[in-house]
């Protein structure tokens, strides 16, 4: 299921706190080692995919979603839109729960493989982004985050 609204966004921020990043990048200064390193200090558990990295922001990288030893809730990908399609089976066959295709990656096909296998579906959006918007405190920076609410929403528990 294709999931584009607050509501829905929350619910999958909330509910999948395991992110496998695939195309996670050991460079400090590529959006994804940004996006990842953010999460991370938001209490996420991060997982790197890369198979030319043995470890990135202290974490093991793995060279496929298939090798990662623990459940992964939520897919990350960080790569072009033409390799989501495979990215999207194989988080189809190890169970995640979430695709999450970042900005720019748009794949329509795969985006409807992953929800017919009934996993949710976030694309072409930042998951940093999306996260500091619902609940990290965006607007008080004076981004216009369209979220209108005279409450706060609570942030995600932390894992631990």
């Amino acid at each position: 299921m294709l999931v584009d609204d607050v509501a829905g966004l929350r619910r999958v921020l909330q509910g999948n706190r395991v992110i496998a990043v695939v195309g996670l990048s050991p460079s400090w200064n590529r959006p994804s080692y940004f996006a990842a390193k953010y999460m991370l200090e938001h209490g996420y558990t991060v997982i790197p995919v890369n198979p030319s990295a043995p470890e990135i922001l202290g974490q093991k990288s793995y060279p496929d979603l298939a090798s990662i030893p623990v459940r992964v809730d939520m897919v990350d990908v960080f790569r072009k839109a033409e390799d989501a399609g495979p990215i999207a089976d194989e988080a189809i066959r190890i169970g995640a729960g979430c695709l999450w295709l970042q900005l720019g990656v748009i794949n329509r096909e795969a985006a409807e493989r992953a929800g017919a296998a009934g996993l949710d579906v976030v694309m072409d959006r930042c998951v940093k982004i999306e996260y500091a918007r619902l609940f990290g405190g965006l607007n008080y920076a004076g981004v216009n985050t369209r979220v209108i609410s005279a409450k706060r929403p609570p942030c995600p528990p932390l894992m631990g």
